[in-house]
């Protein structure tokens, strides 16, 4: 009988799920296209498949960020630099002893579900070499911010045409005139980055975006966010965050960021202390979506026409599994259906950590998923029925389309506080469901 289970990827999502299945005594394999750790937190990756920039704060508080049992350094600002998270979780890894069981330089090619669990294809990214091993579970952690989508714009753009994944500094673009299109942290993050070298930046954007501050009343805005609060209905919840920051910053038109027409709650937040001011003082330019590309002039829907020398797509990512074939498992429009945004009903075994995109920081939320799933591959825990497991897929997905703006980026969004009870309940079914004590 197979024992082992494999982890593809060691970002964070991949470190904290070995971290959870060495605890519970489950035997794993884990293989990383990189030389090292860290996934997208690892600048200029060898994988590949950063979308780390040179200026690259996190957008949430080192507090809120951190894993639950390996706290962030003490020294560390509030939002921490890419670098700094990068060597954290070198340190975490270190600290769990969880080096010794990657193979890194190892791309998995292929997954393919058998009798006994899943044939694992990977090849070696030095020699091309390839190996074929047969698992009991595969544990997808290779993460959702790698493989851009792109806008298909009317027309023809001669300058130059990058993702936001491979941006790396605003030198480049010095003394040019740059059009960033998305007004998501992405966007918003490079645009500011660019005033400081480019001639002009303009920001498109289709339906706008509520800009919070990086603070409110000199703490870290994401800690105004208490458990109490989210049980609160959404519209007192939005109420509530948007007086704190009109206090604090006042209305974001007064700047010249126009307010979208849906509420707060309705779309993810960008987070931006500069924007505001730099839209006031004219560096950053706001335009509506794209109508037309034409040569190095670009149309916009409102009528207006503008030179623009390069554009920068930070248009968000498609969700992809290059190693599963399409008859298996095909993600279109951003949709997977997964129970808990982690296990597949229909393939036994098959399970999905970090596949979120939350209002607050992912890492402690995989790492309630990878307890969970470490809990039903230890047999400390089981799953309900498929139907009751189809059941609650379909009415997330409801919720989720009632509440939000029409996006892809919105297919795989939770609430911090209200996932993190939904997780800490589900383990303790879980637990319940197989007989064993609960702790």
């Amino acid at each position: 009988m197979v024992e082992k289970v494999c982890v593809i990827g060691a970002g964070a999502s991949g470190l904290t799920t070995m971290k959870a299945l060495k605890k519970a005594g489950v035997p794993f394999d884990c293989f990383e296209m990189g030389s090292d750790i860290g996934g997208n937190w690892r600048y200029n990756n060898d994988n590949g498949r950063s979308a780390a920039y040179d200026s690259l704060h996190i957008d949430t508080s080192k507090e809120r960020m951190a894993f639950s049992d390996f706290p962030m350094p003490a020294d560390y600002p509030p939002y921490p630099h890419h670098s700094q998270i990068f060597a954290y979780f070198q340190a975490y890894a270190r600290y769990f002893d969880l080096y010794p069981h990657v193979t890194f330089g190892h791309c998995v090619e292929r997954v393919v579900p058998v009798t006994e669990g899943y044939r694992v294809t990977v090849r070696s990214m030095a020699d091309g070499q390839t190996q074929t091993i047969t698992y009991r579970a595969v544990l997808v952690c290779n993460g959702h911010h790698w493989q851009p989508k792109l806008p298909n714009f009317p027309g023809q753009f001669d300058g130059e045409t990058i993702h936001s994944r491979s941006y790396r500094s605003p030198e480049q673009w010095t003394g040019q005139r740059v059009l960033v299109v998305g007004i998501g942290n992405s966007g918003v993050d490079i645009a500011c980055d660019l005033a400081e070298t480019a001639v002009q930046v303009f920001l498109s954007t289709r339906r706008g975006a509520h800009i919070l501050p990086r603070y409110i009343l000199g703490r870290p805005t994401d800690t105004w966010l208490k458990p109490w609060v989210t049980r609160l209905p959404l519209k007192w919840q939005g109420f509530l965050l948007g007086t704190l920051v009109e206090l604090t910053r006042g209305n974001q038109e007064k700047f010249g960021v126009p307010k979208p027409n849906h509420s707060l709650p309705a779309q993810h937040p960008t987070m931006s202390q500069e924007l505001p001011h730099l839209v006031q003082n004219g560096r950053v330019q706001l335009k509506p979506n794209v109508s037309q590309l034409n040569g190095r002039v670009v149309h916009f829907s409102d009528g207006s026409r503008e030179a623009i020398d390069a554009i920068i797509y930070a248009t968000g990512y498609q969700i992809s599994f290059p190693f599963f074939d399409p008859d298996f498992i095909d993600v279109r429009d951003n949709q997977i259906p997964l129970y808990r945004k982690v296990v597949h009903p229909e393939h036994e075994n098959l399970y999905f950590i970090g596949l979120i995109q939350p209002l607050g920081a992912i890492m402690p939320l995989a790492e309630l998923q990878a307890r969970w799933v470490a809990d039903l591959l230890s047999g400390q825990a089981a799953l309900p029925s498929k139907g009751s497991m189809w059941q609650a897929i379909v009415h997330e997905q409801a919720v989720l389309r009632r509440r939000y703006v029409r996006s892809t980026r919105h297919t795989i969004q939770v609430d911090f506080f209200p996932y993190k009870r939904q997780l800490q309940r589900e383990i303790t079914a879980g637990q319940q469901r197989s007989g064993t004590k609960v702790p």
